[in-house]
């Protein structure tokens, strides 16, 4: 008797069967939340290039912290905007800086949520570069003494975690002594270990303010043509001291993500970044494509490629879904 073909479509008959065998699963415990502050009162400023994303003052970020613990996401990352920016980028390591005042707010009023802190520079400096310059040249020895204290200010604030995102070299050893030397040593660092020097930042730049006045952060961003280099970043940082890595962007680099996960094995996270976000957003509202199929799509792709965690301007839009059993 001739030996039949393997019919496949078996298990792909009913919605439970196709969910009994799914090798990929999401859920909310994988979402971290990017959130923008801002000085003012009442203040809620929508990034036009980023529907359903707001600048924030610390009173309305407070309240949609609340939300967010009651849609059952587990962590935000803080990035800020300061009222005055300066060469040397001062109000990002200020004890009265922007982000340290919003984890203290978040802090005394919510308890459940995991709050990380950007660390980087170009939002608060005046040239709009993320680290101290040397004529048109970041220094960077300069530049990751100035990190240090940026760590040390957010977590003395009450962060949970620090997220180095200059991408100079030695920034995660020099954040980890220092955070040690001062008695945090139980304080995990989430390290933007392959970060890119991709064309999917724009809406971002809109929303923290942080364009560079000139050039470009090709120096210590990543070349988008490289994945050994990668690699070789992530083995440095683990060395150095970082307890999760990221990947940034996402959704274009999910070779990198794959890599990344089999070879080292850690924990991975990839950053879906304002541009793969804009793009869905764009697409729908022109009723080309079905935002919540290719929302869920595009966070199943970089699942799949290894990320444990994702940060992702969809988490509020994803956690619903997850509650609806939709995913």
């Amino acid at each position: 008797m001739e030996k039949e073909f393997w019919r496949f479509r078996r298990l792909r008959n009913n919605q439970l069967l196709r969910n009994m065998i799914a090798e990929t699963s999401l859920s909310k415990s994988d979402l971290i939340y990017p959130l923008f502050v801002i000085y003012g009162e009442n203040v809620k400023n929508p990034v036009k290039s980023m529907p359903g994303v707001y600048q924030m003052s610390i009173d309305v970020l407070v309240e949609e912290c609340k939300e967010i613990v009651d849609l059952g996401i587990p962590s935000v990352i803080l990035f800020g905007i300061p009222e005055h920016k300066d060469p040397s980028g001062s109000d990002a390591y200020s004890e009265n800086g922007i982000i340290q005042r919003a984890v203290r707010a978040i802090k005394k009023e919510i308890k459940d949520l995991i709050v990380i802190t950007d660390v980087c520079l170009c939002e608060y400096t005046s040239h709009g570069h993320c680290g101290i310059l040397v004529g048109d040249t970041i220094d960077n020895d300069k530049s990751i003494e100035i990190y240090a204290k940026i760590a040390l200010t957010q977590v003395q604030s009450g962060a949970d975690m620090v997220a180095p995102s200059d991408m100079m070299d030695g920034r995660v050893q020099k954040i980890r002594s220092f955070l040690d030397e001062n008695g945090f040593t139980n304080i995990p660092i989430m390290s933007y270990s392959a970060k890119y020097a991709s064309g999917l930042y724009g809406p971002f730049r809109e929303a923290a303010q942080g364009a560079p006045k000139f050039g470009d952060r090709k120096s210590h961003q990543m070349d988008i043509r490289n994945s050994n280099e990668a690699l070789r970043e992530v083995q440095q940082d683990i060395f150095e001291g970082a307890d999760i890595v990221m990947v940034k962007p996402a959704g274009w680099y999910l070779d990198v993500i794959q890599r990344i996960k089999s070879t080292f094995n850690v924990p991975v996270a990839a950053y879906q970044v304002s541009g793969e976000y804009a793009m869905i957003k764009a697409a729908a509202g022109n009723g080309w494509l079905d935002e919540e199929k290719v929302m869920i799509e595009s966070l199943f792709a970089i699942k799949r490629a290894g990320a444990d965690l994702i940060l992702t301007y969809f988490a509020k839009e994803i956690a619903k879904l997850i509650d609806k059993k939709i995913i």
